[in-house]
C-alpha cells in the first residue's frame, strides 16, 4: 500500500465552510470508531465548531464505565484452588475486555482518546497480572482522557499497573530503580533523549523512591513508605532539593513545558489527523500553534482538541483517507457505520480478531505501544483481515439479510429509497464505506460486477442504466437485493480504499 507523504498546507484557522458528508464523515472516524447514515446526515450542511463543542463537552461530561464487583480484589478473594481461580481470573477479564469493547464503540471522542492513551502510558495486563488494577488502570485513563495532561501524568505514574509494570514498586531509596523514571522521560513526556540526561534519570529514580509496599496476600494496592525513600539532596532538570514524587511532576513541568507539549501535541496530530507530522509546514506551523495553545492552556487537553478538529488543516482533503485503519478501526467502524445489529457477542468477535491482528486489548506490544498505521499492513495480517471482515459480513447476514437491504436504503437516502438503478445503490455504499470512494473508474467497475449477480437479467435494470430494459429491479423490494448488498461488501472489504479512514 502507497505511504501516504503529508501535503497539508491548510492552517490551523477555522474551517468554516458547512460540512458535507465526507467531511462529517471523516470527523467521526477520527473522533470516535464513525457513525451510522443517520448520524451523518443529522451532520450534513452544519458548522464544524459547534459539533466539535458537542463532542468535546460530551466527553468531558462522560463518567467512566462502572466499576465491576471485582473492582478492589486482592487475592484473598479469590478460590484457594489455582485453576479455579485462575478461571474467575480469566472470566473477570473477559468481562471487563466487553465492557471496555462497548465504550468503545458508544462513547465517541472520550474513549477513542482513552485508547490512544493506553497506547502512550502502556502497560501490559500479563506483566502485572491483577484484575483489579486494571480496572483502576482503565478508570485512570477514563478520567483523565480529555483533562489536564499534568494531573494525568501525575495520576497514571501512581496507579498499581504503572507502579508493577515499570518496576515502581522495586524503587527502593537505598537501590534505586531506574525504569520509570527513563519512561517518564523517554515515553511519556519529552520522547527519547530529548532535553534530560541519563543524570537526571538517576536523580529522578531517587525522588520516586518509596512506593514500595505492596502487602503479604498479593494484587494489593501499593502503599508509599516514606522509610524507603531516598531523603537527599538531588538535582533534577538543573532544580536541587530534597525532591519527592509530586516534586518531580512540578520541576518536570515548570523546566521543560514547551517540549513536552510539542512531544505530546505531535503524537496527538500522527494519531487524528496525519502518520506524517515532520513535513516542514507541519512541523513549523501546526505542531508549534497546538503546543503553544497547550502551554497558554496549563496543559488542558481539551483546547488543543479543540482548536485542531475545527481547523482548516483538519479538514483539508489531504487529511482525509491518509490513516491505516486499526484492527479495531476495521471492525467497530464497520459496526457502526453499517448500523447493523450487534450483540456482547459480535463486541467479543471484533476482539478477539483484533487480538489476532497484533492489537489485543490491555496488552500491547511493548512499553512504547503499537507504532500503528503501517505497521497493521504484512501478508499474514492483510489475509487475516480480509477473512474475519468476510466473518463478519456473513454473520451479518446470516443473522438478518434483510438488514443489507435497509443499509442500502438509508445509503441512497429516501429519495432514491425505490431506485432501480444499480449504479445509485453502489455509489452510495461505495461512499458509505470508505473515506474517498475508489480512486479508478476500473475499481468502481469491479464494485458494479460485484453487485450485479448472475441471478438477476440485464434488462430487469432501469432503462436509464440499461437502454430498453425493463426496470423489474426495485431496491425496496427485489428479492435478491440483501444477496447483493453483501456481495458489494464482501468486495469492498477487501480493497485497499476500505482499509483507510
Amino acid at each position: 500500500m502507497e505511504y501516504f507523504v503529508n501535503c497539508n498546507t491548510s492552517t490551523l484557522a477555522q474551517y468554516t465552510t458547512p460540512l458535507n458528508k465526507s467531511r462529517a464523515a471523516h470527523l467521526y472516524r477520527r473522533l470516535g470508531f464513525s457513525a451510522s447514515v443517520d448520524t451523518i446526515n443529522a451532520a450534513e450542511n452544519s458548522q464544524a465548531g459547534p459539533l466539535v463543542d458537542t463532542l468535546i463537552n460530551q466527553a468531558i461530561g462522560m463518567a467512566p464505565s462502572a466499576a465491576p464487583t471485582w473492582a478492589n480484589w486482592n487475592n484473598s478473594n479469590y478460590p484457594a484452588d489455582d485453576d479455579a481461580a485462575n478461571q474467575l481470573r480469566n472470566a473477570q477479564r473477559a468481562e471487563w475486555r466487553l465492557t471496555y469493547g462497548n465504550a468503545l464503540l458508544n462513547n465517541n471522542l472520550r474513549d477513542r482518546l482513552s485508547f490512544f492513551w493506553s497506547n502512550h502510558f502502556v502497560t501490559e495486563i500479563d506483566i502485572y497480572n491483577c484484575n483489579s488494577f486494571l480496572y483502576k488502570y482503565i478508570d485512570c485513563l477514563q478520567r483523565n482522557a480529555i483533562g489536564n495532561f499534568k494531573t494525568f501524568v501525575s495520576e497514571i505514574g501512581l496507579t498499581d499497573a504503572m507502579l508493577y509494570y515499570l518496576d515502581g514498586v522495586y524503587n527502593n531509596g537505598e537501590n534505586p530503580n531506574e525504569n520509570y523514571a527513563r519512561e517518564l522521560y523517554e515515553l511519556f513526556t519529552l520522547g527519547e533523549g530529548n532535553a534530560y540526561t541519563e543524570e537526571d534519570i538517576i536523580e529522578t529514580a531517587k525522588a520516586l523512591s518509596g512506593y514500595v509496599e505492596r502487602g503479604e496476600i498479593g494484587c494489593e494496592a501499593v502503599v508509599y513508605d516514606p522509610t524507603k525513600h531516598d531523603g537527599g539532596s538531588k538535582t533534577i532538570l538543573g532544580q536541587s532539593g530534597n525532591w519527592g514524587y509530586d516534586d518531580v511532576i512540578d520541576i518536570l513541568f515548570q523546566q521543560r513545558a514547551n517540549e513536552i507539549a510539542e512531544f505530546i501535541c505531535r503524537k496527538l496530530y500522527e494519531f487524528f489527523v496525519h502518520p506524517d507530522s515532520k513535513e516542514d509546514f507541519v512541523n513549523s506551523t501546526i505542531i508549534p500553534g497546538l503546543a503553544a495553545t497547550f502551554v497558554a492552556n496549563n496543559f488542558e487537553i481539551a483546547p488543543v482538541l479543540s482548536q485542531l478538529f475545527k481547523s482548516q488543516h483538519f479538514f483539508d482533503d489531504e487529511a482525509i483517507g491518509v490513516i491505516i485503519k486499526s484492527p479495531y478501526d476495521l471492525y467497530f467502524n464497520f459496526i457502526k457505520e453499517t448500523d447493523f445489529a450487534y450483540t456482547d457477542t459480535t463486541v467479543e468477535t471484533a476482539i478477539n480478531y483484533s487480538g489476532m491482528l497484533g492489537q489485543e486489548m490491555f496488552d500491547p506490544v511493548d512499553v512504547a505501544g503499537w507504532q500503528r498505521d503501517r505497521q497493521w499492513i504484512n501478508t499474514n495480517f492483510m489475509i487475516g483481515r480480509w477473512l474475519t471482515m468476510e466473518a463478519i459480513v456473513d454473520s451479518f447476514y446470516q443473522n438478518d439479510e434483510e438488514q443489507f437491504r435497509a443499509f442500502a436504503m438509508a445509503a441512497v437516502g429516501s429519495a432514491n429509497s425505490n431506485t432501480s438503478n444499480p449504479e445509485i445503490v453502489v455509489q452510495a455504499i461505495v461512499d458509505k464505506i470508505t473515506p474517498k470512494g475508489m480512486y479508478t473508474e476500473q475499481e468502481f467497475n469491479n464494485c458494479m460486477s460485484a453487485f450485479l449477480i448472475e441471478d438477476v437479467p440485464m434488462e430487469y435494470y432501469s432503462p436509464d442504466y440499461h437502454p430498453g430494459g425493463n426496470s423489474t429491479w426495485v431496491l425496496s423490494i427485489y428479492p435478491s437485493v440483501p444477496l447483493q448488498v453483501q456481495l458489494l461488501v464482501r468486495h469492498l472489504t477487501r480493497q485497499p480504499e476500505f482499509q483507510l479512514k
